[in-house]
């Protein structure tokens, strides 16, 4: 599955529990919003590595990821 993004990629974050990286000053790179990455589907594709995973938005609003 190919997607819309360009190829940046993203650097990882270190967060901390209970640590809003918003206002940290840890604020990534680029940040995508679930809105744009999920363009009004409820489940995604994402191909890492080789491999293929699955990204959902649940009933109640939180994120699964599946491989």
């Amino acid at each position: 599955m190919r997607s819309d993004f360009s190829a940046e990629r993203l650097q990882p974050v270190p967060v901390r529990q209970g640590v809003d990286f918003r206002n940290s000053g840890a604020i990534p790179d680029r940040t995508v919003t679930s809105d744009d990455l999920f363009c009004g589907r409820r489940e995604i594709a994402i191909e890492h590595a080789g491999s293929f995973y699955r990204l959902k938005i649940t009933r109640q609003g939180k994120l699964i990821l599946n491989k």
